[in-house]
């Protein structure tokens, strides 16, 4: 079985579904609300545990029934949360808006989900992966977690996420042997990305993905979705096309097996879908 290492915030989401968000001191109707793990690293774990994909998950919680709640979750569906890091203070929760269209936006308190440095990850757990994969967290401990990974030539992907512009994420994103980004924080790093040479997968919501590198470029349209909630799509996006990869699907059979994913993830209220091979494929077939 295929080992992936995934490593990043670790959260506790409560999902607000409202009629409208409300202008500068108006009011919205919640017409429903729900609570569940959350977390880049997190949801990315348990798509790709999901979908046959061994697990490691590093990150950090709180001693409080929240982190006990997210542990048990993830244990549930099969992540390995032997890395997880449990210290003194509060668990991260983040509060997920849902517009009638499915757009989200994010409160959040500060919590303790960057409490964990690159040593808390065992050094055999890394070597028996078969990649790394970083989403948005201190980008020191982001690169420290890519150094030990680049000595024993392990691959390494990156999903930055929403914090990519107030963070220094620079090396990263030209150093990673897979990043990935949405349309936005592709503009927001143009620069960095023209000095890339390794692949790079834009995610077009909607739209589609397209992957690029020095000599191709390879696109999928993507499918005609209704949004009911697309947090986490993205998460269930790159769990897509690793898992794809790790299985030896091409490249434009990955990017159609992540849309698959995103799409399932964003018919789906709040920031875990529930995955498998089975569903993934019947979608691609039926739609």
């Amino acid at each position: 079985m295929n080992r992936v290492v995934c490593a990043g915030h670790v959260n506790w989401d409560v999902t607000l579904h409202v009629d409208a968000l409300p202008d500068p001191d108006g009011e919205a109707a919640i017409t429903h609300q729900s609570q569940a793990g959350g977390g880049s690293a997190s949801n990315t774990a348990c798509a790709l545990a999901g979908l046959g994909v061994e697990v490691p998950l590093l990150g950090s919680i709180g001693s409080d029934r929240y982190g006990t709640l997210v542990t048990e979750e993830l244990q549930t569906v099969g992540v390995d949360c032997d890395p997880l890091v449990s210290v003194s203070g509060e668990t991260t929760v983040k509060y997920i808006v849902v517009d009638d269209d499915g757009e989200v936006f994010v409160l959040a308190n500060e919590g303790v989900n960057e409490a964990y440095e690159a040593d808390d990850l065992p050094t055999e757990t890394l070597a028996e992966a078969d990649r790394l994969h970083l989403t948005s967290q201190d980008p020191a401990t982001a690169m420290d977690l890519q150094q030990r990974a680049k000595r024993r030539s392990i691959p390494v992907s990156f999903d930055p996420g929403r914090r990519l512009g107030s963070r220094a994420f620079g090396d990263l994103i030209q150093d990673v042997d897979l990043l990935f980004l949405n349309e936005r924080e592709a503009d927001e790093v143009v620069d960095l990305l023209e000095g890339r040479q390794s692949p790079t997968v834009i995610k077009r919501g909607d739209g589609g993905a397209v992957f690029r590198d020095e000599s191709r470029t390879i696109s999928h349209e993507g499918f005609d979705v209704t949004a009911r909630d697309t947090a986490g799509a993205g998460d269930a996006f790159a769990a897509g096309f690793l898992a794809a990869r790790l299985r030896g699907r091409s490249v434009r059979e990955a990017l159609a097996t992540a849309n698959s994913c995103g799409a399932l993830a964003v018919q789906s209220s709040g920031a875990r879908v529930d995955l498998s091979w089975a569903a993934v494929e019947r979608y691609c077939q039926t739609h």
